[in-house]
This record gives structure tokens, C-alpha cells and sequence, in this order.
């Protein structure tokens, strides 16, 4: 099993510790780059070839990404065909 399908596999596990790294490493698999949002922690990650944006706040200080941000995203890469 690669490294993209051990993160997606975890992610559709919704765990209570998937880091905000873990899921940079897993959008930019699916060609996704992070930007800043503006001010504060409001990120995004835009796929420039289609202009897809996913924004969420970046979590702090632990870096752990709360469960309503993991629906977001599966939700997002799910309408999107990508999962």
C-alpha cells in the first residue's frame, strides 16, 4: 500500500489525531497547493489547473485538525471524483 492510500484509508477513518501535515501531504497528491487565506489561520489549498479551492482554519497549537474539517475535505474529494 503506497503513502497517498495509507493517508486516504486513514482519513476515511476520520481519526481523532490526523495532523494538518498529514493532510498537506494528502492534497498535494491530488494537486492541491497551499496558500494563505488572508489573515489569522485561514488557509486554503487551490488545484490551480481547475481553480478548486478547500479553505479551512489551520489548527494551533497542536496542529491536530478538528472532525468537521476532515467532512469538509472527503466531502469536497468525493463531489470531485477524487476519492
Amino acid at each position: 500500500m503506497s503513502k497517498k492510500e495509507k493517508l486516504i484509508d486513514r482519513l476515511l477513518k476520520r481519526p481523532k489525531d490526523f495532523s494538518f501535515d498529514e493532510m498537506e501531504s494528502l492534497l498535494s497528491y491530488f494537486g492541491y497547493k497551499l496558500r494563505q487565506g488572508g489573515t489569522g489561520s485561514g488557509i486554503k489549498f487551490v488545484k490551480e489547473e481547475s481553480n478548486e479551492v478547500i479553505n479551512f482554519h489551520k489548527p494551533h497549537p497542536n496542529g491536530i485538525l478538528k472532525q468537521y474539517v476532515l467532512d469538509q475535505v472527503i466531502e469536497k474529494l468525493r463531489k470531485d471524483g477524487l476519492l
